[in-house]
């Protein structure tokens, strides 16, 4: 009698192993019933492949389920020390760290200014200080950071290019892989998977904080650019402002603010207030800024056609989305735009970090959880 193929009998456990596993971080601790109703596996496969997990130290007791009729079933999810992945946001002035486990839950928090130009070290302490608060080991990040970021993992930013440097030094420190993305591309990651794009097949995030930018996803896929430039839409051409002018950044409104006789050191925020508490010369201000958002929109949608553009950081204020409501409403003749407004706010490039880094996160553990060599640091 011929001897079974090893090959396609270990293929068959790695797959439904990963389908335990997807089901666990998706949708926590459960009992062998439940999984057997979500992966669709018989009570053989699940017990076999529990057991199997179980001795990788992937998966631990849970609970028991005493809400269903009959005797009390034992739920099984994943083991809590298999470790988490960083997800950071860094301005221009701060970082926000949290960490998050496999199914995605945020564990830990921290939020600081930056004190000096280490922006590393800093990063590297907020995370160290999470880490001490859980138990397990902190296996890769994701950063979200402004400015152009190339395929590479390199940052080109008003310090110029830096080969890299950032990420390299950071992985290097925390001694895990480090992935680097542009902020407002995260944001955008989060508005599609979680948020105002999430039933849309193309939009463009138009992301106002300290300068603007633009998230786009074009059929459903987050689209960089050949080198990591798509998106910087600061600097569009725009009547009556001189080539290579800043469309808005805090600058412009301080500049605008000084024309109109306003205060030139208050923030964007600050006018918002005061134009939402019925100041009509901040009102203009915020009409102005509402007017070149609609148009640099128009001449992404002349460009790119999108479904519709997603207002979202300080845009998401209701006097902002009133300005731009108001001037997309005088072209909607000549080109129709749609907005609407982000489902994160602020938050978004966070939130999109925390997505990104929670599936990288399932990767880096399942794919070393099923393979036979690997060991769970716990």
């Amino acid at each position: 009698m011929s001897r079974p193929l090893a090959g396609p009998q270990s293929l068959l456990r790695t797959l439904n192993g990963r389908a335990i596993l997807e089901a666990l971080a998706r949708s926590g601790p459960q009992t062998r019933a439940e999984l057997m109703a979500t992966t669709g596996l018989s009570r053989t496969a699940v017990t076999q492949v529990l057991r199997m997990l179980d001795g990788a130290g992937a998966v631990a007791a849970a609970g028991v389920d005493r809400d269903t009729r009959g005797p009390a079933a034992g739920r099984v999810g994943l083991h809590p020390r298999l470790g988490f992945a960083a997800a950071v946001h860094v301005d221009h002035h701060a970082a926000h760290v949290v960490l998050v486990d496999a199914t995605g839950a945020v564990r830990a928090e921290q939020h600081a200014a930056f004190l000096s130009g280490d922006r590393v070290g800093r990063i590297v302490e907020l995370i160290e200080r999470c880490r001490r608060a859980l138990k397990g080991p902190v296996h890769l990040a994701v950063v979200g950071v402004p400015g152009i970021v190339t395929p590479e993992g390199g940052i080109r930013d008003d310090l110029g290019p830096d080969g890299g440097a950032f990420r390299s030094a950071l992985s290097e420190t925390l001694g895990c892989p480090v992935r680097v993305e542009n902020d407002v591309n995260l944001a955008a990651l989060a508005e599609l998977t979680a948020g105002s794009g999430g039933e849309l097949a193309s939009f463009a995030l138009l992301h106002l904080d300290d300068g603007l930018g633009a998230g786009i996803v074009l059929d459903g896929v987050l689209h960089r650019g050949f080198s990591g430039v798509a998106g910087e839409v600061a600097y569009l051409p725009q009547t009556p402002l001189p080539i290579g002018a800043p469309i808005v950044n805090d600058a412009v409104v301080g500049d605008l603010a000084l024309g109109l006789g306003l205060d030139v050191d208050a923030t964007l925020l600050e006018h918002l207030e005061a134009a939402q508490a019925g100041d009509e010369v901040a009102q203009k201000l915020i009409a102005e800024i509402g007017r070149r958002i609609v148009l640099v929109a128009g001449s992404v949608g002349l460009v790119l056609d999108p479904e519709a553009f997603i207002l979202g950081g300080d845009a998401v204020h209701p006097m902002l989305v009133d300005a731009v409501a108001r001037t997309a409403a005088e072209y909607a003749a000549q080109l129709p735009l749609r907005f609407l407004v982000s489902s994160f706010g602020p938050e978004a490039p966070l939130v999109g970090a925390v997505g990104e880094a929670a599936s990288a996160l399932r990767v880096s553990l399942f794919t070393g959880i099923l393979t036979p060599s690997a060991k769970i640091s716990r």
